[in-house]
């Protein structure tokens, strides 16, 4: 079960790091390439998806580590 844990925390750490560092800061995937027309400043698409997984994925690390404390 510790192994487990282990390789689990490992996975979702990095994950967590790749979602991060996909993101632009400060700018959306359609600003930063210059194909962006608007001004708005909302998630869609890819974007969105990017941000509510890094969430998802920082809830999952954070729960993997409580358990890895646990056992």
């Amino acid at each position: 079960m510790k192994e487990f844990l282990t390789v689990a925390q490992i996975a979702s750490s990095i994950a967590l790091i790749g979602l991060i560092l996909v993101q632009a800061r400060g700018t959306g995937f359609g600003r930063s390439s210059g194909f962006g027309g608007g001004t708005s400043f909302s998630r869609r698409g890819l974007e969105k998806l990017i941000f509510r997984a890094t969430f998802i994925v920082a809830l999952a690390f954070v729960g993997v580590s409580m358990l890895t404390i646990a056992f």
